[in-house]
This record gives structure tokens, C-alpha cells and sequence, in this order.
């Protein structure tokens, strides 16, 4: 398999030139990268001294690398054009182009993609984050009246990793209720969420990868035991369409990709945009 080193380097947290980055790098199969973030390089100094590591790079494997960057001030990239791998800058791939578009000079403001300069954006994510850790599994539940959604579903089916993503991302309020065996027994929601039906989203997730992430965290007793999560599943999941509650098959998707369904699903607004 093809080795190619990848330089994410930015003048901030380097999450820009990450996403970005990462995304077109996997539109190509059969080549292993090997990623390197450099963040805060800020000076020119800092920027010849990674253009020098670029350089080292590329004599050592003899295949130049590739580079990501999201410089905002010019004269901090230019160091990284002159060196030797192949240097694809995002800001100034578009700047240009919405300039000449908006006819209107972009402001170069050092920190505004991702910072303290929109502190009310700032605010509503740690808000929401908060949210979501304090309405987590369940427990709190006297604050659902605020929460925008609540996501519910047997356990381990990807509750809290996808409350804390759209807290921190979008600043969405979102809230997680794990149903019991008792509640799926019943086949009836649980009396703290009748009040909020219309918030509610179900998760689900095949039995055989329910088994496999149960497993590694419980591996005795019937917790993971392919009967218990064969049953669970399909109670929960006849409890979804019993009580019209929207619902998505975890299984083969990223945390992302989860949030943005539930999103277009119900309507929620981002109070944040990324």
C-alpha cells in the first residue's frame, strides 16, 4: 500500500485544514496517510520552521507531502508555498474568489474561524454541552422542557457521543434517555417522556455490532448475550413505530452523519453554524 505523509498546518487549532483535508483524502483507496497537525503557527518564523520539517520529510521518504493549510494573513503562508510538497491552502483558494464575487476585501482577521470572537456562539455551545452532560442516560430529566431533542434507545446504541456532538458542534440542546427493560416489557414510553413525544428520536443499531460494542465493555452476564440484544432491539424498535417516533439505523454511520439526519429529520435548528 502507498505511504503518503500529510501535513495539516494552520495559523489556528488546524480543525479547518483537518475537516477539510481529511474529507478529500477519503475519496482515495489503497493509499495509507500519515498525518501530521501543526497548529499555531502564527509567525513567519513559525512558518519557515515547518517548512523546513516539510522539507526533511520529504528527503527522508523521497516522495514529497502533501500539505493542508488554513492561513489567513499572507505573509505567514508564503514561507510554506516555497517548500517542498504539495501545498493546497483553502483560505486562499475562496477568499479570492468570494472578494471578487462580494467585490469587498476580506478582512484577514487572524482567529475568527474558530475562537472567542463570537462569544455569543461560543456561549451556546458550552451551554448546550452542558445540557447534554447533565440530561445524560437519563438523569435529569425536569429540564427536558428546554431540551430541542431527546434522543432515546437501548444502551449503548450511540446516545451520548451523538448529544455531545451536536451540543459542541451546533449548539443544540439535546438530551438522552436509555430505555429499560422494563420500559420495553411494556411496550409503553416512560411516563417522564410522554409530555415531550414530539422531541423524541430513536436510535437503533444491528444486533451483531450492539453485541460486539457490549462485549468490549461487559463481556458476563446477559448484557451482551446475542439473545438479550436480538430482544431489545426489536422491543425498541416496535416501540418507535408504535409511538410514531423517528428513529436511524446507527450501525454503518459516523457520529456526523448521525447528527445531520436528525437535524434534517426534525427540523431542529443549529443555533451555532460551524
Amino acid at each position: 500500500m502507498n505511504e503518503r505523509t500529510v501535513f495539516f498546518v494552520s495559523d489556528q487549532t488546524g480543525v479547518t485544514a483537518e475537516t477539510l483535508g481529511n474529507s478529500l483524502l477519503t475519496q482515495f483507496d489503497g493509499v495509507e496517510f500519515k498525518p501530521v497537525t501543526v497548529p499555531f503557527v502564527d509567525t513567519v518564523d513559525k512558518a519557515i520552521q515547518v517548512a523546513r520539517r516539510i522539507d526533511r520529510s520529504a528527503s527522508k521518504s523521497g516522495i514529497r507531502p502533501l500539505v493542508f493549510t488554513s492561513f489567513v494573513q499572507d505573509e505567514v503562508r508564503a514561507p510554506l508555498l516555497q517548500c517542498q510538497g504539495l501545498v493546497l491552502d483553502f483560505f486562499e483558494a475562496f477568499l479570492a474568489p468570494l472578494e471578487a464575487e462580494l467585490n469587498k476585501k476580506s478582512s484577514h482577521t487572524l482567529g475568527k474561524a474558530h475562537g472567542m470572537q463570537d462569544k455569543p456562539s461560543y456561549d451556546s455551545r458550552i451551554d448546550a454541552t452542558n445540557f447534554a452532560m447533565e440530561a445524560d442516560d437519563g438523569h435529569t430529566t425536569r429540564h427536558y422542557d428546554r431540551a430541542d431533542v431527546i434522543l432515546t434507545g437501548v444502551s449503548r446504541s450511540g446516545k451520548t457521543p451523538t448529544c455531545l456532538y451536536l451540543a459542541l458542534q451546533y449548539g443544540v440542546f439535546a438530551a438522552n434517555y436509555p430505555l429499560t427493560e422494563e420500559d420495553l416489557e411494556s411496550g409503553r414510553l416512560p411516563d417522564s417522556l410522554m409530555p415531550f413525544r414530539d422531541k423524541l428520536y430513536g436510535l437503533t443499531i444491528t444486533p451483531v455490532r450492539l453485541r460486539q460494542i457490549r462485549l468490549e465493555r461487559r463481556s458476563v452476564g446477559r448484557y451482551a448475550s446475542a439473545q438479550q440484544v436480538s430482544y431489545e432491539l426489536r422491543a425498541a424498535e416496535a416501540l418507535y413505530k408504535r409511538h410514531n417516533v423517528p428513529f436511524i439505523d446507527t450501525t454503518n454511520s459516523s457520529i456526523e452523519e448521525i447528527a445531520s439526519t436528525i437535524l434534517n429529520d426534525t427540523g431542529v435548528e443549529r443555533r451555532v453554524r460551524p
